[in-house]
């Protein structure tokens, strides 16, 4: 079994100051990193938030807490934060060019053993790595938000990752508490084309003046028994992310059940993206 205690998570915003919490809180030695100091600062407030409140409710024992808060380490130098790491986990906005450029300078910086994941939601593993040394050790962690609270870690596999790394990946998932299902490597994935074409369509009805925002939501939540509707979760998403996320797919799958609704592009357009703006589908 690959030997996995050292986690660098790279990107300090809301996924990876939650990737960051769950691993230290399970025990592993984390080190978080990103370009800006103010993010890192955020980062560390948000986690301690987070860890007082499930304390507060029983969560976290006293000891966990302090755990989780003594063993991550925050850092601006990315070579500082994936030298000594057993797997690195990038957690930067979804964007291609952005995300293969940072993975081109953690493949040079880390060690050889190292493995190396990205917390992407839509984007193929392939196209990320595509060119970079050693294939065999990328692979996609697909975590879900909140991630303190989300059950599911969903794995992708690209055509030349490796074994090993697959089930380190489990064996990660497993020691987090997380429940992971493993994917082929596509676009979108498993959840991501689900989630996105079953929240464009409720965009569609919505446009359609077939029902309104809530009932839409309403439906799915009492109907389906989703915990959430789909305009809800998307405004809690983001507008503006599930637009980039439904302009990949689209690209990449050439399918019209991807196409974004005029909607979408209307409300980012006025900048209205969801609860982070104050006003999407819902007002915030």
């Amino acid at each position: 079994m690959f030997d996995l205690e050292n986690v660098a998570v790279i990107g300090a915003g809301t996924m990876g100051h939650g990737i960051a919490q769950v691993a230290s809180l399970a025990g592993f030695s984390v080190r978080l990193c990103d370009e800006r100091q103010e993010a890192l600062d955020g980062a560390v407030a948000r986690i301690r938030d987070g860890v007082e409140r499930a304390l507060e409710k029983g969560r976290l024992t006293p000891a966990e807490k302090q755990r989780t808060l003594d063993g991550i380490l925050v850092t601006t130098d990315l070579e500082e934060a994936v030298t000594s790491a057993d797997l690195v986990v990038e957690a930067v906005p979804e964007d291609l060019a952005l995300k293969r450029a940072l993975l081109a300078r953690v493949a040079g910086l880390c060690r050889a053993s190292a493995l190396i994941a990205s917390n992407t939601s839509s984007i193929a593993i392939a196209d990320l790595s595509a060119g970079l040394p050693q294939p065999g050790r990328f692979l996609g962690l697909h975590f879900f938000n909140p991630v303190p609270v989300m059950e599911l870690l969903e794995i992708v596999r690209a055509p030349d990752t490796a074994a090993h790394a697959v089930e380190a990946a489990r064996a990660f998932a497993a020691r987090l508490g997380k429940t992971a299902i493993e994917v082929r490597d596509s676009p979108g994935f498993a959840t991501s084309r689900l989630g996105v074409a079953l929240g464009l369509e409720a965009m569609r009805l919505l446009e359609e003046g077939v029902a309104s925002a809530a009932d839409i939501d309403r439906a799915m939540e009492l109907g389906y028994r989703h915990p959430m509707g789909p305009l809800r979760l998307t405004d809690l998403v983001g507008l503006d992310v599930r637009l980039a996320i439904a302009e990949y797919l689209h690209q990449k799958l050439g399918s019209a059940r991807f196409e974004p609704p005029a909607i979408l592009r209307r409300l980012v357009a006025e900048g209205k993206l969801g609860k982070k703006s104050g006003r999407g589908f819902y007002e915030w």
